[in-house]
């Protein structure tokens, strides 16, 4: 589960999780604009020093205008994916993420879930980010990593 495209690093990292073994991934990417309360999103980036950041967070596209560029960016890191030997198929989710990531672990029988996100403290600190509220609705491991910056 992404909120934006993959860098570089990100598939480099997450193709690498398990040594050599052949891995598959299916992408559930919500865009980040429906995802949280602009409000929590400005309090983190000032909490992470990122004040112009935070200034900014209104002009975040939201709803039909995230489609697009959501759909853009999941392409892209659905390519870079097979581009490094995985199989990669994936969808935007714009609605109920979480029930959409339990469905789709059930149907592709996953071994595991890794959310790739940047830091959400204000919903960390309450548990209420996509990892620790998936933890308790997958049934598999749920692993959190923090995606890296363009």
């Amino acid at each position: 589960m992404i909120e934006k495209p993959l860098t570089a690093e990100d598939v480099d990292f997450v193709t690498t999780l398990h040594g050599e073994e052949r891995i598959s991934f299916v992408v559930l990417l919500q865009p980040r604009g429906d995802q949280a309360d602009v409000l929590l999103r400005a309090i983190d980036d000032v909490a992470m020093g990122e004040l112009k950041e935070a200034v900014r967070e209104g002009e975040e596209l939201e709803g039909n205008e995230a489609r697009e560029p959501a759909e853009i960016g999941l392409e892209y890191s659905l390519r870079a994916l097979r581009q490094a030997g995985a199989e990669a198929v994936g969808q935007v989710v714009e609605d109920h993420p979480l029930d959409k990531l339990t469905t789709v672990v059930e149907e592709a029988g996953a071994d595991e879930v890794i959310v790739l996100t940047a830091p959400h403290y204000v919903e960390e600190f309450f548990h209420r980010d996509w990892a620790s509220r998936a933890r308790h609705k997958v049934g598999v491991p749920v692993l959190k990593l923090f995606a890296h910056s363009e």
